[in-house]
């Protein structure tokens, strides 16, 4: 009688359970499924090589550097820029920035903020066009210090730099015009008048000099402009001189009413007829004299 045939894992069951207890392992029955399960697990007894990394290796990007002119020089009351270069970008880390350290405290940067007198934070977009500002004053010599610091506060790169702080030079005055110009026009010649003519401008003149002695300037002016009017430069420049306030305020005349453009008209028509003492008492009218 041929006998039920068992399945082959019973029988693996079987022969693994005897192998333990020839050995003298005490393995629970309820595991001993499991366990053989394992055990003739095709998986278990292949040999599948190296073990894979979990993760690929990504070789440094090198080392961050900053960079700056090792020397600068600023005028006073402006701005300046100060030059500052990071990098290599991959190796510069996230959230890192620049600290500028020993500026004049007078001196401050474009952008950042200031962290104590003379020391500044930067962000590292704000680099290329970061200025400094430097007011009027400001001068000789700072020895500047720039840092690129990490989100932790490490020092991953540092250059320096000396600035020179200078005046600005102003411009130079325009030559002042002496009171005397050298080349100034000689005074024309007076006219030469007839003698009868020049007869009768004298004799209004001398009777103008009597009403001025009586203090009748207003009559005086009369005898005057007919004198100034024939051509004679001493009747023009005594008619100007009854219209300025200097000479009747020397004449001691008191009531009469001064006329700075009568003055100067007469003064100019004097100059013109060749009275030398013209020129000088025109000026004393621009002055304000």
């Amino acid at each position: 009688m041929t006998g039920t045939r068992r399945p082959a894992h019973a029988c693996q069951y079987r022969a693994r359970g005897a192998l333990a207890r020839s050995r003298g392992w005490r393995v629970p029955a309820v595991m001993l499924p499991a366990l053989i399960f394992v055990a003739a697990s095709p998986a278990a007894s292949q040999d599948t090589g190296p073990p894979v990394p979990l993760a690929r290796q990504v070789p440094s990007a090198g080392k961050a550097q900053i960079s700056v002119p090792s020397a600068l020089s600023v005028p006073a009351a402006t701005r300046a820029a100060l030059g500052i270069r990071v990098g290599p970008a991959a190796s510069v880390p996230r959230n890192s920035f620049v600290r500028v350290r020993g500026l004049p405290p007078a001196v401050s940067l474009s952008e950042g903020y200031a962290t104590a007198p003379g020391a500044w934070a930067v962000p590292l977009y704000a680099l290329p066009n970061l200025q400094m500002v430097v007011p009027t004053g400001v001068t000789g010599r700072a020895e500047v210090t720039v840092g690129l610091i990490s989100e932790e506060g490490a020092v991953l790169a540092e250059a320096s730099s000396v600035l020179t702080f200078e005046t600005p030079r102003l411009p130079a005055p325009p030559p002042q015009a002496s009171a005397a110009a050298p080349n100034a026009p000689p005074l024309p010649k007076p006219p030469v008048l007839p003698p009868a003519v020049r007869d009768m401008a004298e004799k209004f003149v001398a009777r103008a000099k009597s009403e001025l002695d009586l203090g009748h300037v207003a009559v005086a002016r009369q005898f005057l402009l007919r004198s100034a009017q024939a051509g004679y430069a001493e009747g023009a420049l005594m008619l100007a001189a009854t219209y300025d306030p200097r000479e009747l305020a020397r004449w001691g005349v008191q009531g009469v009413q001064p006329d700075l453009e009568e003055a100067r008209k007469w003064y100019s028509r004097a100059r013109e007829l060749g009275a030398p003492e013209a020129e000088a008492r025109l000026a004393g009218l621009g002055s304000g004299g």
